[in-house]
């Protein structure tokens, strides 16, 4: 009967030891939460899906990237003679994000879309054309499984904004995060916040945390609360200043102060000697950003012929930056306020884009300024022939305009920002960071994070405090059966004593 008693209370505290650990031990669900944001931009649209952990951290989600979709066509902007098509454009890339998030949480997972530069030049050129193509695709998003949040025209300061929390977050100024602390190595210092730059096709936008920063100027100032912190930024978007709509600023420009065009025909320095271009006079003109060049021309195409000349093409460019007129204490260009540049920046977008063809961006450390300048003069002197044959797998319009952008980029940068040949090493060149995109759209997730409520983590059945005193009685039943049978079949002298 004791030998019964004994195995069965063993038996017993084993199983309970056994149990108590399995269950407080098992893995905890995941919690996690998915969200949507469009980019659509003035040339395309990307779809992202983020996802973040429902327990937040200081009232902002731990957010990353899981999924990015390439829609196919052009951006929404461009559906301004077929407003109807611009929604159903945006669903195979739902599709696909319907695959990567669990279908048991489409319904709750936000669906954001916002339109930047080329949607705002939309706006002003065709309002009613503008609301009917966001009309269709809040039609689309409003369709699918998931939770539609808006879909909306951003301003360029939101813009600006959003690409800074980006850069920022993914490079860890926020809260460190270690296991991206190798690719901080390049970086001066890891506890300041970087500035952003970011260029796309129709605008282009400046931002940073200047400790110079003056209330001359409120309306490029912004305030975010991130992790507990509070961040007072300096911001300002550049509408017409994005490499396309630039380009075609410096034609217009061109045009107009040109005496001799003959047939149409216009030598552009910007372009590969060798290269033509046509270009129908009656469009051209109907872009906001060209405008107020408009004037009456003898003919209705315009014929440009490629010179390849790089000093004359930075020449050119110069020209599209009013630095006669301050109202400030220092100014970047067009009488826009700019505190003096402090840190380092992340220059992303079209900036990375054209830097990384020119192959000025696989360095471990930035290229000097002069190297910079040098590489993209060379590539503007080649003949477009040459490039041409060089470069096949890439589109023509596209392979056409590197010599401008890269002329434009360093342009911008030297004599619009007033970036020089000291603070140059501050900047650099990023497509990814991690496993994200540099971009406005995860600080716009980032940001809207705020507004979702925070949810009580996943826990384990006990407290630690129960657990441990479970383990410990058992672990104390389980030693003291067994020391009860040790004495009870050794009978060691003193207990046979105390039996006689």
């Amino acid at each position: 009967t004791i030998l019964l008693i004994l195995g069965f209370l063993s038996t017993l505290a084993v199983i309970a030891l056994i149990a108590v650990a399995v269950t407080q031990n098992q893995p905890l669900p995941k919690n996690i939460k998915y969200g949507i944001v469009l980019d659509a931009g003035s040339s395309h649209t990307n779809l992202y899906v983020y996802e973040w952990p429902a327990e937040k951290e200081n009232d902002t989600g731990v957010v990353k990237q899981v999924e990015v979709c390439k829609v196919e066509g052009p951006g929404i902007s461009g559906y301004s003679h077929a407003t109807e098509k611009a929604g159903p454009s945006l669903a195979q890339c739902l599709q696909q994000a319907k695959e990567v998030i669990p279908s048991a949480q489409h319904k709750e997972t936000p669906v954001y879309l916002g339109a930047t530069a080329g949607m705002r030049l939309l706006r002003l050129q065709n309002e009613s054309a503008a609301d009917k193509v966001l009309s269709s695709v809040g039609n689309t998003l409003r369709s699918a499984p998931f939770n539609f949040q808006g879909a909306r025209i951003i301003t360029g300061q939101e813009e600006g904004a959003y690409g800074w929390i980006t850069i920022n977050y993914l490079l860890g100024n926020f809260k460190q995060v270690s296991g991206w602390k190798k690719f901080l190595h390049s970086l001066k210092s890891l506890s300041e916040t970087s500035g952003a730059l970011d260029l796309g096709g129709a605008s282009t936008q400046i931002t940073f945390v200047s400790k110079d920063l003056s209330s001359e100027s409120p309306e490029n100032q912004l305030y975010f609360r991130l992790y507990g912190k509070d961040y007072q930024v300096y911001t300002h978007s550049f509408l017409c200043y994005g490499k396309d709509q630039a380009l075609q600023k410096k034609l217009a420009r061109d045009l107009q102060a040109s005496t001799s065009t003959p047939n149409g025909s216009l030598p552009d320095p910007c372009f590969h000697k060798g290269y033509e271009r046509t270009i129908n006079i009656s469009d051209f003109f109907k872009n906001p950003c060209t405008s107020d060049k408009k004037k009456q021309l003898p003919f209705s195409q315009l014929y440009i012929k490629g010179e390849g000349d790089y000093q004359k093409c930075r020449q050119n460019i110069r020209e599209l930056f009013n630095k006669s007129n301050c109202p400030y204490s220092s100014c970047s260009f067009n009488g826009i306020y700019l505190p003096p540049l402090q840190g380092d920046f992340g220059a992303f977008s079209a900036f990375y884009f054209v830097m990384n063809f020119l192959n000025l961006t696989s360095e471990p450390n930035p290229l000097a300024l002069n190297k910079v300048t040098s590489t993209i003069e060379s590539f503007c002197a080649q003949p477009w022939q040459e490039v041409k044959t060089a470069y096949q797998h890439i589109k023509e319009k596209y392979l056409s305009e590197y010599c401008f952008s890269g002329a434009y980029i360093l342009s911008l940068l030297e004599d619009g920002y007033e970036f020089t040949e000291t603070n140059w090493q501050m900047i650099h060149f990023l497509g990814k960071i991690g496993s994200s995109d540099a971009g406005w759209t995860l600080g716009y997730m980032l940001n809207l994070t705020n507004m979702i409520p925070a949810e009580e983590p996943a826990r384990p059945p006990l407290s630690h405090g129960s657990y441990v005193g479970l383990m410990v009685l058992c672990s104390l039943v389980l030693v003291s059966v067994l020391l009860f049978a040790w004495l009870l079949f050794h009978k060691p002298k003193c207990l046979q004593k105390g039996i006689v």
